[in-house]
């Protein structure tokens, strides 16, 4: 199951007390104060880990909760500090404060981490030739979680358009595959390769009108195309959906820039897929999409022209990240 948003509380633990005490010593009216310090109380730490996919570990389980520091003793003993919390969490997880929605980190990368909640300081011992001190109280937090896929490309297009067939046939990734709209109902996630050059690829369910609003879960999938450097937009030319493909290819780009106008900046590579029905062969000599250099025509179900489109793809995002 694909969950990407999720709600949860931390508690980072509370400080030890600090001890009050006093050595006695034989004939002698008053002791020495030796009451050592409290322990502090263990932190909250949400990690990035590449071996989490999505935030389904947080659907029941939502308390965390670190360890509070132990008392002082006499002697001049510390107490021991709490043990802290650390919460894996998928790269691409967006961290805020529930409520205010404000943000309090962006984990985009494998092994970035942030103390999320700070135990509370362990109380002073009377050692210090002075009263014994309270620990501080852990930060307690309500938190929430949005996941955006970190991949290098983004393949869009309406339902039906074939998406998931051509993530299957240039990735190892096998997502359902039926001739039916709306198969796909998650993001799903496979890498290509061309020659001795990698990247991820995101297969992202269909996009409908009125997506940026939240039809059709449009607006959560939008979201997973984000951080892409490069979209791959799949038109369907075979006119069996009864879409026209320039009127399909418009309404797209105008949902992803209501949406986001970062989002409809973001280059396009655009392949005209379903080349192998003969009704195709006609439709493409109108499809004449506006700024748009070079349409790549190709059959994700025979792999015609597959090849090219790859390398094209490839070249462009080596072009991408050298100017990053």
């Amino acid at each position: 199951m694909f969950v990407d948003e999720a709600r949860i509380f931390v508690k980072a633990g509370d400080g030890g007390n600090g001890c009050n005490s006093l050595e006695k010593f034989a004939g002698k009216k008053y002791g020495r104060p030796n009451g050592g310090d409290g322990g502090k109380g263990g932190s909250v730490i949400i990690e990035a880990d590449n071996n989490k996919q999505t935030l389904i570990d947080f659907r029941y389980n939502k308390h965390f909760k670190a360890t509070s520091g132990k008392q002082g003793g006499s002697n001049n003993k510390n107490g021991e500090d709490g043990r802290g919390c650390v919460i894996k969490v998928p790269p691409g997880t967006v961290i805020r404060e529930s409520g205010t929605e404000v943000l309090l980190r962006d984990l985009r990368q494998a092994g970035e981490k942030v103390l999320i909640a700070r135990g509370g300081a362990g109380g002073k011992g009377n050692d210090k030739k002075r009263e014994a001190t309270l620990g501080e109280k852990g930060e307690a937090k309500e938190l929430s979680f949005e996941l955006k896929l970190v991949a290098d490309v983004g393949i869009i297009g309406y339902p039906n358009a074939g998406k998931s067939t051509l993530l299957s046939r240039i990735t190892s990734a096998k997502p359902r595959i039926a001739d039916f709209p709306f198969t796909t109902k998650s993001p799903i996630l496979g890498v290509a390769q061309v020659g001795d050059f990698s990247f991820v690829i995101a297969d992202i369910p269909g996009l409908i009108e009125g997506a940026h609003r939240g039809r059709g879960l449009g607006d959560r999938f939008l979201r997973h195309i984000e951080r892409t450097r490069l979209l791959l937009h799949l038109v369907d030319m075979s006119g069996i959906e009864e879409r026209d493909p320039g009127d399909s290819f418009e309404k797209l780009n105008k949902e992803l820039g209501l949406y986001s106008s970062s989002l409809r900046s973001k280059k396009q590579v655009v392949a005209a897929n379903k080349m192998d029905i003969p009704r195709a062969k006609e439709l493409i000599v109108g499809f004449k999409p506006a700024g748009v250099k070079k349409v790549h025509q190709i059959s994700a179900l025979t792999g015609a022209g597959i090849e090219k489109l790859l390398r094209a793809v490839a070249s462009e995002l080596r072009t991408e990240k050298s100017e990053e």
